[in-house]
């Protein structure tokens, strides 16, 4: 099995935001205090605590415009976290849900299709991998079953 990594936010990306920076629409990002799980950072990969600020902004996780790339809300710890590190672990924001969209991407970031799935959380490590050992696959993103929004990304 080709070994994973799994991939936070960049941290260039989060230091934008905690900053003052603007969302991927050119909108400042908007506070909320938590209520309790459903809103997983995507930084720390780690869920934000009930009555924690966070913040909620447009990301897009692609490094130009093109047709594909997508373009959604996230969440981000209004404070600073570290970023998550543990990379060959399945990050505990991927425990929140019973199943995850995988899609693999190619090398100039576009979908490459037949690859798209809904997974359960047990078989992420092995689609995954199967997706990555394939040559026109250069990474693959994890994306919310239900609501579509960006989780994080596997290399």
């Amino acid at each position: 099995m080709t070994a994973i990594r799994f991939t936070a936010m960049p941290s260039v990306d989060a230091d934008h935001m905690w900053n003052g920076g603007r969302d991927a629409y050119d909108n400042p990002p908007e506070t909320m205090i938590s209520d309790g799980p459903g809103h997983p950072c995507r930084h720390c990969l780690g869920n934000i605590d009930a009555g924690e600020e966070l913040l909620v902004f447009a990301y897009r996780p692609f490094p130009t415009l093109q047709p594909y790339a997508e373009t959604g809300p996230i969440f981000l710890h209004k404070r600073n976290c570290s970023r998550y590190s543990a990379e060959e672990i399945l990050p505990p924001l991927l425990t929140t849900s019973p199943d995850f969209i995988l899609r693999g991407y190619s090398e100039n970031d576009r979908i490459v299709y037949g690859t798209g799935a809904v997974i359960p959380v047990s078989n992420i490590s092995d689609y995954a991998a199967m997706l990555l050992a394939k040559p026109e696959v250069a990474y693959v993103h994890v994306r919310s079953a239900r609501n579509n929004c960006y989780q994080c990304r596997i290399d």
